[in-house]
């Protein structure tokens, strides 16, 4: 029996979202991805996590930072069963959507680069934790002004991070598994080359992988087949065009290698559930 504390608060798309779950039985989340912020902290069992383009072991007492529309995916590491938080929140749930003093623009920089992963030491696990049965009570209770003082202690938590990921080497937390190295550099490959021709067997053949091989272990470790995340990225790329950019609806196709302008339409529509023409009008 799964036992949990689970909150969805606010208006857009979990402005502030917060749960502590218990499995006992083995578990593998789909990859997913999504608008806001996302920080896991583990607190019992192991964890594989594949993010963006690079996997990590993930150990009880370690804290994970994935940052916006980073696709994300988690699977079992040993013994099945593990305890973990998760909270997803909004930059506009911390600010209020202006310039806040409390707030400074450093803080989300734990989310960027390639850290992802803090391993914390005894001392700063204690720390942690305690913000965090904080967090737990004033969402169970949710007394007057809990969101108030979620919102100061979500900040001190990321100010605190902010000033260890300098000392942390996350690449040592890397997995060493060769399969999920190889799948790193594979996806790696198709994010800095979206905008060329990408075909499962170019791709098998430069990594020295049979096509039915890399298949398997591409959706293996990142939860995508290999032409799911190639329309991925390359739709994830034409939206930054459309709301950036004023080029026509057919250049940012091609710029982001889609050779025929239905093709794209279908995939763009399938992948973010409107045309690019309609997503380009709301994000104007």
């Amino acid at each position: 029996m799964l036992e949990h504390i689970r909150l969805t608060y606010g208006q857009e798309e979990e402005d502030f979202f917060f749960e502590q779950i218990h499995r006992s039985q083995p578990f593998s989340r789909n990859n997913h991805h999504h608008s806001t912020f996302e920080i896991y902290y583990l607190l019992s069992g192991q964890r594989r996590y594949f993010i963006k383009d690079r996997t990590f072991d993930v150990h009880a007492g370690d804290l994970v930072f994935i940052d916006r529309h980073d696709v994300h995916k988690t699977s079992d590491l040993g013994p099945p069963g593990h305890e973990r938080i998760v909270m997803n929140f909004s930059e506009i749930f911390l600010t209020g959507g202006v310039e806040h003093p409390l707030v400074p623009p450093a803080i989300f920089e734990v989310f960027r680069g390639g850290g992802h992963l803090l391993r914390l030491r005894p001392d700063e696990r204690n720390f942690y934790q305690s913000l965090l049965d904080k967090l737990s009570r004033e969402i169970a209770h949710q007394e007057p002004g809990w969101n108030s003082y979620v919102r100061l202690l979500l900040v001190e938590l990321l100010l605190y991070a902010a000033r260890q990921t300098e000392r942390n080497d996350a690449a040592a937390m890397e997995s060493v598994h060769p399969v999920h190295k190889k799948v790193a550099e594979v996806v790696q490959h198709i994010n800095g080359h979206y905008g060329e021709p990408l075909e499962l067997t170019a791709i098998a053949a430069a990594f020295y992988m049979s096509p039915s091989y890399l298949s398997r272990s591409f959706r293996k470790v990142t939860g995508f087949t290999l032409m799911e995340y190639i329309h991925f990225t390359r739709i994830h790329a034409a939206q930054k065009l459309l709301r950036d950019t004023g080029l026509k609806v057919i250049d940012v196709a091609s710029a982001v290698g889609f050779e025929n302008i239905g093709h794209f339409d279908r995939i763009f529509k399938r992948i973010t559930k409107m045309t690019p023409k309609a997503y380009r009008n709301l994000n104007a």
